[in-house]
């Protein structure tokens, strides 16, 4: 597992958890200035569902690849008006739906 990973579900069920992993591991958890320990099925249990939030929106990601960036984009309006804009970027949308 990766210390981060374990870190971010940490936090999001205790938003000021203070805590630190050794070694990516997650039986390595020192709770820190008084943080309440949080069991670990519920971390890992955690790890899960945002995991599952993050690969929900792979295409956003895939979207940001393939965007003009936004001086490009707004060049192309210029030139080219908002629709034509739009036909472009429906493009990518469509290739990488939600």
């Amino acid at each position: 597992m990766d210390s981060k990973k374990i870190i971010d579900a940490i936090r999001k069920i205790n938003l000021n958890a203070e805590v630190s992993v050794s070694g990516n591991d997650i039986n390595n958890i020192t709770w820190e200035n008084g943080t309440t320990p949080i069991p670990k099925a519920d971390i890992e249990a955690k790890m899960v569902e945002v995991q599952a939030e993050y690969d929900a929106k792979q295409y956003q990601r895939d979207r940001a690849k393939e965007y003009p960036s936004i001086a490009d984009q707004l060049d192309d309006i210029y030139h080219n008006g908002i629709d034509a804009w739009k036909v472009k970027i429906k493009t990518t949308k469509d290739k990488y739906p939600k």
